[in-house]
């Protein structure tokens, strides 16, 4: 049997391929990913013994498409008014050349396996035509082993229904139809978010072209709640002026009564809201456009690649945060860093000292920080735990200031104390004004 895999694509030119993901993606960004499906989609043509004819627009791309298809028995121009009569001609041409069949795939499938297409073949052995539906209704592969010009009559493309208006006259005409499995094209950036997702169930998925792409091109961005911040706010500048290009960074305040905001350098992202970090970090998070939310205090450390090390956490986790430390050498805050560290992988629950971070998906689903005065972090750490959300730590520790505890010992223990009966009252309903009135603002 003489197989054919006909490759229908544009060239990935910046500003002419994939345009729906912008502008989450810059038109180079858009052409990269564009190429990174066509070099997965490659490999897997080629571990099928069946002869690649890649059809392409526009006519001077040919080159660009060699170096990604080196494989290929010939390159075709497309032909034709609109797309459904350029995929007839496509096959049409193909067919004239004395294939017993052919399939013909678009470049939006980059989880396409060479299963499939082996699949695909093996059905028309007892089928007239083939197709690979895709999740929004239309079709990402269509094979026959004779043109059936009215596969693409009278359809329109890129709206919902097109595998539906196609199938059913078909079978008014007494042919048979065989699918393979159903897979997700790549459109936009919800598309983008599903397929990372995917990866981390499926890990064969980090390592495609696509996978790795993707993988690196995550957003984040810094929120960082501040209020009455003069002794912490210059330090905090110094570490995420470094960050400054590489990330997104909102610095929401809750109502300074002092400098703080008189402090802030130009280039930086304020936000104003009510006082409490819950609303503080939500409107932050509203605002973002970041694939991943990290959530900062404004008196923490960070460790020197704390975006690296966060993107390493999210390939796996859908949520994280940072192993904490002190400055302190005292035996009492080293007791206290060992104490949150393990509760992080032994009760599963994190704190906002930590460096909470989190895609964007599921900090939506999750209901955001609840709106309480108090013990917001908490919460939202319980409501992650009650929906099976598994925790990732980062490499480094990231430092938080030991400002909320005394100097002497004593006090020290009486302030860990006070925490842990705080959470233990809230935890056994005790109204959280009455927690939050216990609960001395240092600042």
């Amino acid at each position: 049997m003489k197989w054919a895999v006909i490759v229908f694509t544009r060239v990935p030119i910046p500003g002419q391929t994939k345009t729906r993901m912008m502008p989450y993606f810059s038109p180079e960004e858009c052409a990269k990913l564009h190429e990174n499906f066509l070099k997965d989609i490659a490999q897997e043509c080629e571990k099928v013994n069946a002869d690649i004819f890649v059809c392409y627009t526009p006519e001077k791309g040919k080159a660009y498409l060699e170096k990604l298809f080196r494989k290929a028995k010939e390159y075709i121009s497309q032909t034709g008014e609109g797309l459904g009569e350029r995929m007839y001609q496509a096959i049409e041409y193909v067919l004239e050349k004395g294939y017993d069949s052919c399939v013909l795939i678009g470049t939006d499938i980059p989880e396409l396996k060479c299963s499939d297409l082996e699949y695909a073949f093996r059905l028309l052995d007892v089928n007239d035509v083939v197709f690979g539906p895709t999740v929004d209704e239309g079709y990402y592969l269509v094979g026959m082993k004779r043109p059936v010009c009215e596969v693409f009559e009278k359809k329109t493309y890129g709206t919902g229904n097109v595998l539906e208006q196609t199938v059913q006259p078909l079978q008014e005409m007494g042919l048979t139809i065989g699918y393979v499995r159903r897979l997700q094209d790549m459109d936009d950036r919800d598309d983008i978010t599903a397929y990372r997702s995917r990866m981390r169930r499926q890990k064969l998925l980090q390592n495609t072209h696509t996978g790795r792409y993707l993988l690196k091109k995550q957003k984040i961005s810094i929120i960082v709640p501040i209020y009455n911040e003069e002794t912490t706010i210059e330090k905090l500048q110094e570490q995420l002026e470094n960050l400054q290009g590489k990330c997104e960074i909102i610095l929401v305040d809750g109502g300074s009564t002092d400098a703080t905001l008189s402090m802030i350098r130009p280039g930086f992202k304020v936000l104003h809201s009510e006082k409490g970090r819950a609303n503080q970090m939500n409107l932050g998070a509203k605002e973002s456009t970041g694939d991943i939310l990290f959530f900062l205090h404004s008196d923490s450390e960070l460790p020197k690649r704390p975006l690296e090390e966060i993107k390493a956490v999210i390939k796996d986790h859908e949520a994280g945060c940072f192993g904490i430390a002190f400055h302190s050498r005292q035996f009492f805050m080293w007791t206290c860093r060992v104490i949150s560290n393990h509760r992080i992988k032994d009760r599963k629950v994190m704190f906002g000292d930590q460096g909470i971070f989190i895609t964007r998906e599921l900090f939506f689903k999750a209901g955001m920080f609840p709106a309480l005065p108090i013990m917001e972090d908490y919460q939202f750490s319980l409501t992650l735990k009650e929906m099976g959300v598994k925790l990732g730590i980062a490499r480094h520790r990231i430092y938080t200031s030991d400002r909320r505890f005394p100097k002497k010992v004593i006090p020290q223990l009486k302030v860990m104390w006070k925490m842990n009966r705080l959470r233990k009252m809230y935890r056994d309903g005790v109204p959280i004004e009455t927690i939050s009135k216990l609960y001395k603002d240092v600042r």
